[in-house]
């Protein structure tokens, strides 16, 4: 079965996309939850004529997204959280890197961010997606808070 896609599916494609899927995946759980819908020739001509339309903006995103991502690689972001030696108190997830880059002054959203769960101090990296065409890594460094 042929979809463009609505909206962004993890693990499948970006919005826009033209994707095959199984049928029951599709007929199921894309297109009622509204992530997408039927690639008929029509809606193929329509897609083709706002990215046509759309190339001119998408571009100035890409640019203001590398800026962006300049600016994140210079941060040095240091998360502090309760430990016995180096083993945390529970644990450092996108939810708190997405904290201390909004301290920073940069308002990411958490679901753009990947890191795993950290459960001990240290240095760790973290990927951020800001565009479909641009993703940074961003260094961030977790230490003991003192008692």
């Amino acid at each position: 079965m042929e979809l463009i896609l609505k909206k962004d599916v993890q693990n499948l494609g970006f919005k826009d996309d033209v994707v095959n899927v199984k049928n029951g995946y599709g007929r199921n759980f894309l297109i009622p939850q509204g992530f997408a819908q039927l690639a008929t020739p029509s809606a193929k001509k329509v897609l083709a004529e706002n990215l046509k339309q759309r190339a001119h903006k998408e571009e100035k995103m890409v640019n203001d997204a590398k800026a962006l991502a300049e600016t994140l690689k210079a941060l040095e972001i240091k998360l502090y959280a309760k430990a016995g030696g180096e083993k945390l108190f529970g644990s450092i997830t996108n939810i708190d890197i997405a904290e201390a880059l909004e301290k920073a002054g940069h308002s990411i959203d958490r679901k753009f961010i990947t890191s795993g769960i950290v459960k001990r101090t240290g240095k760790y990296a973290a990927s951020i997606r800001l565009h479909r065409d641009v993703v940074v890594e961003l260094a961030y460094e977790i230490i003991a808070e003192k008692a």
